[in-house]
């Protein structure tokens, strides 16, 4: 085991954009597990409303929405059934809601295909359709921009702020640097905690 960083001391609330950097391997993926409860700390603690994480596994699920490096969809459904099959783990979604949010992200036309069959960015876009539901206000996202084109790039960046602008909060990580971001941004390069 490798200490990544310590006395690092953060807090996220209502209108905040939090980017994490940092050069690779200095714990950015680690972190945000931490905040989603997907880790746990070896020392220190994560606090939800001031309550350790530990104890409100429920209350974290329903206000967190964590979308990975990897697009985490299965090849053999279609954007549909992923999308379907996702949302019920959380809060059930109507079909009619879940074609919106595959149009809003460029996937009209590609519903009922299996995602086998679409691009690496096609892919992502499935994913990141779950932002466009009704959802959780806090989104973790790691390295939601790859496989995107700059379209897809910008059109995230609006998507993210505004969230943000609506009192939803955002952690991400990334190595784009962000052309749109909202009152709440700040930036944790993880290079100056690293032990």
């Amino acid at each position: 085991m490798r200490l990544l960083f310590e006395n690092l001391e953060l807090r996220v609330q209502a209108g905040d954009m939090l980017q994490i950097s940092g050069p690779n391997g200095s714990g950015k993926t680690s972190l945000l597990r931490l905040l989603a409860g997907l880790m746990q700390p070896t020392d220190g603690k994560v606090l939800l409303n001031g309550q350790p994480l530990a104890s409100q596994r429920i209350e974290l699920a329903r206000n967190l929405l964590w979308i990975g490096h990897a697009a985490g969809i299965k090849d053999v459904l279609s954007p549909e059934e992923n999308l379907s099959w996702l949302c019920a783990l959380h809060q059930p979604a109507r079909r009619e809601a879940i074609w919106q949010a595959l149009a809003a992200v460029g996937l009209r036309g590609f519903e009922d295909v299996p995602c086998h069959t679409l691009s690496a960015g096609q892919q992502r876009r499935v994913a990141l359709a779950r932002l466009y539901l009704d959802g959780p206000p806090l989104w973790v996202l790691d390295e939601p921009f790859t496989a995107l084109d700059k379209q897809g790039v910008a059109q995230l960046e609006e998507h993210l702020a505004g969230h943000c602008e609506r009192g939803g909060m955002v952690v991400l990580t990334t190595h784009h640097t962000l052309a749109r971001v909202p009152a709440g941004y700040r930036d944790i390069d993880l290079g100056q905690w690293a032990v």
